[in-house]
């Protein structure tokens, strides 16, 4: 009888320890970077269950070496927990007790991704619960552009690349323009996002559209393709060639002018020069050659002596080809009835005379 009883018992004991049930949800979320997702754990409670009700959300470490991290708890009042969740992640329902346990993770980001553990305790039930949540990008920043020349003949490449997006991405080309298909010698590498273009034709110019897509979401560029006949590479050439001459040879120019502009403004500034060092001329014959006279009386005065009137013409013709033999001391100026002695012309020319004509008079002085 007391085997019956204590098997009881442990029954009674098993099914109340099993009245706590979690209901099932999927257990695999895939969110998108910056939107918002929701972590479902719901459970039901039997009058049994008594004790107070005790629940907690726990990110699941990768390695088992290392700890859980806390996310969110619930014992008469939501608790969340400080981490990289912090003020991102509340309980959805604001009375969990009704049944729902499950919480609201908003501004997904990549670093959210992982396994979360939903534990629900109201003694004497307990259970708990685990999902995978994976954090997608969209595609974002597709980039077409146009590799290789744009001639008919030519072959070239379209490209499209995605700068942000989660992994796998898959691109497919269409031209929107023109007759709406792709030419037919092309081929699309799918993975690469290239269309590759052989020997092009000017039937193949219009606009193309490549669709950048992953799991969450796509993204798309366009380019315009123009294809033109080749270019006349021997006329560019002969063309940069005689541009390249004529701009040598008005340089030539230029610098030959500017040359000998400055050599006539240093002329001219030489000649100014000149001009402003000049001795002015002598105001007469008399003037000059007495200036002339009395500088060289005083030069030679100590070798030539005294002269008189009675010796200047024998000295002159001595002396002829030397200095000017005409000159002779002026005699004080109380020597009565003095005659002061003639110049002959050829002598006053080499003295520096200049010639001067003087109108004749008469006795009284009046001009004739």
């Amino acid at each position: 009888m007391a085997l019956l009883v204590r098997f009881l018992f442990i029954i009674l004991s098993c099914a109340l320890l099993d009245a706590l049930e979690i209901l099932p949800s999927t257990n695999k979320y895939d969110g998108i970077q910056g939107d918002s997702i929701v972590l479902e754990c719901k459970f039901t409670l039997v009058p049994e269950d008594i004790a107070t009700l005790d629940i907690e959300w726990l990110l699941v470490a990768p390695d088992a070496q290392q700890s859980d991290q806390m996310v969110i708890t619930y014992n008469g009042k939501s608790y969340p927990q400080a981490g990289p969740l912090q003020g991102r992640v509340d309980f959805v329902s604001p009375n969990p007790e009704d049944g729902d346990a499950s919480i609201k993770i908003t501004n997904l980001k990549q670093s959210d991704a992982g396994t979360y553990q939903c534990k629900v305790k109201k003694l004497p039930g307990s259970r708990n619960m685990k999902v995978t949540l994976n954090v997608y990008v969209k595609p974002a920043k597709t980039r077409c552009y146009v590799e290789g020349t744009q001639e008919i003949g030519r072959d070239l490449d379209l490209k499209c690349q995605t700068k942000e997006g989660s992994l796998p991405l898959t691109y497919n080309w269409q031209k929107i323009s023109g007759l709406e298909k792709l030419p037919p010698t092309a081929t699309v590498d799918s993975t690469g996002g290239v269309l590759t273009i052989k020997n092009a034709s000017q039937e193949y110019s219009g606009t193309y559209r490549c669709m950048s897509r992953n799991k969450v979401g796509t993204d798309e560029c366009i380019v315009i393709l123009n294809i033109v006949p080749p270019a006349n590479t021997a006329g560019i050439i002969a063309g940069a060639i005689i541009g390249t001459l004529l701009f040598l040879i008005v340089l030539g120019i230029l610098v030959f002018f500017c040359c000998r502009k400055q050599k006539e403004k240093k002329y001219e500034k030489e000649i100014q020069h000149e001009i402003r060092e000049d001795v002015a001329p002598p105001k007469s014959r008399a003037s000059t050659a007495r200036s002339y006279i009395g500088s060289n009386i005083g030069s030679n005065h100590s070798s030539l002596g005294s002269l008189s009137p009675s010796n200047m013409d024998g000295y002159s013709k001595a002396r002829y080809n030397q200095v000017p033999s005409e000159v002779m001391e002026r005699p004080p100026s109380n020597t009565p009835n003095y005659v002061p002695p003639k110049v002959a012309g050829p002598n006053l020319s080499r003295m520096g005379a200049i010639p001067v004509m003087i109108p004749a008079q008469n006795k009284d002085g009046s001009i004739v």
